[in-house]
C-alpha cells in the first residue's frame, strides 16, 4: 500500500508505481513517473520529464530533474531516467538533457549518489557507480558501471570514465580515464589501476597479472601510443579486460587520455 504524506503536491498526471512512499512536503510535477516502491523522504522535489526505477530512495531536499544549467537550454522536451534500486542522498541535484546531448540523462540501477552529488545535463552513468558526497559531474560525462567518483572531485564535461575506475577524492579530471584505472590530484592523473576494486569484483589473478603488463606497455615512454596500443592487442588479444582498455582508449573522443606521470608510467 502507498503512503503519502498531506502535505506532499503531486501534480495532475504524475504517474505513482505500487506500493510508493512519499514524505512529508515532497513535490512531485505532472510528467513524473515513479516505480513500484520508490521512497521519497521529505522535502524531495521531482520535477521536468522525469523517471524514478522501482525501489529507489531520495532523501530529503534533493533536486531532480529541473530545468539543466546549460545556457543554451531553450525549453525543449528533455528527459531524465533513473534506473532501479538506487540511492539518492540529500542535497543531490540531477539535471535533464538538452537537444544537443541527445536529449537525455540517463542513470543506470543500483548506484549511491552521497550528499551533495551533481549530475548534470546530459550524462550517462552505468549500474552500480558511486559518487562521493559534493562530487560534481559536468555536461555530458560518462562513466562506466562499478566506477567510484571521490569526494569533492569534479569531472570535465564530455569526460569519459571507463568500469572499475577509481576517482580519488578532491581530483579534478579533465581526461578520460581508462577502464579499470586510478586517478587523483588536481588535474588528475593516472596513478595506476584500480587494484582494490579489481579484487572486490572477482577479477582472477591472472587477468589483474595481465592488466599490470598491459598497462606497462601502454604507457611506456617509448613509441606512439597508437603503436603502443597496436602491440598491446596483440599480444594480449584474448585477454577481455586489457582488450577493454585498448578499444576504450581507440575511440575518437572529445578528450585526451588521462596519463601518468612519467615517473609513475616507468
Amino acid at each position: 500500500m502507498s503512503q503519502i504524506h498531506p502535505t506532499a503536491i503531486i501534480e495532475d498526471g504524475a504517474q505513482l508505481g505500487a506500493d510508493v512512499a512519499i514524505g512529508p512536503y515532497c513535490s512531485i510535477g505532472a510528467n513524473v513517473a515513479l516505480g513500484n516502491g520508490v521512497v521519497l523522504h521529505s522535502h524531495v522535489v521531482v520535477a521536468g520529464r522525469t523517471s524514478v526505477g522501482n525501489n529507489t530512495q531520495i532523501f530529503p531536499f534533493a533536486s531532480i530533474g529541473h530545468n539543466p544549467q546549460d545556457l543554451k537550454y531553450d525549453g525543449e522536451p528533455s528527459a531524465l531516467e533513473i534506473g532501479a534500486d538506487n540511492v539518492i542522498r540529500e542535497h543531490v541535484t540531477m539535471n535533464p538533457g538538452t537537444q544537443g546531448g541527445g536529449m537525455l540523462t540517463k542513470i543506470g540501477d543500483g548506484c549511491l549518489f552521497m550528499i551533495g552529488a551533481h549530475v548534470a545535463h546530459d550524462c550517462h552513468i552505468g549500474d552500480h557507480v558511486i559518487l562521493v558526497n559534493n562530487a560534481t559531474l559536468g555536461g555530458h560525462v560518462e562513466i562506466g558501471e562499478w566506477a567510484i567518483i571521490g569526494g569533492l572531485s569534479a569531472v570535465h564535461q564530455f569526460v569519459r570514465i571507463g568500469r572499475h575506475a577509481m576517482v580519488g577524492g578532491m581530483s579534478g579530471v579533465e581526461n578520460d580515464v581508462i577502464p579499470y584505472g586510478s586517478v587523483f590530484g588536481n588535474r588528475a592523473h593516472l596513478s595506476g589501476l584500480n587494484l582494490v576494486g579489481l579484487k572486490r569484483r572477482g577479477l582472477s589473478r591472472d587477468d589483474i597479472h595481465d592488466l599490470r603488463r598491459a598497462y606497462r606497455l601502454i604507457f611506456a615512454p617509448e613509441g606512439t601510443l597508437q603503436e603502443r596500443l597496436a602491440d598491446v592487442s596483440d599480444l594480449f588479444s584474448g585477454v577481455e579486460p586489457v582488450m577493454e582498455i585498448v578499444e576504450f582508449t581507440g575511440v575518437d573522443s572529445s578528450r585526451s587520455i588521462c596519463q601518468p606521470l612519467l615517473e609513475d608510467a616507468a
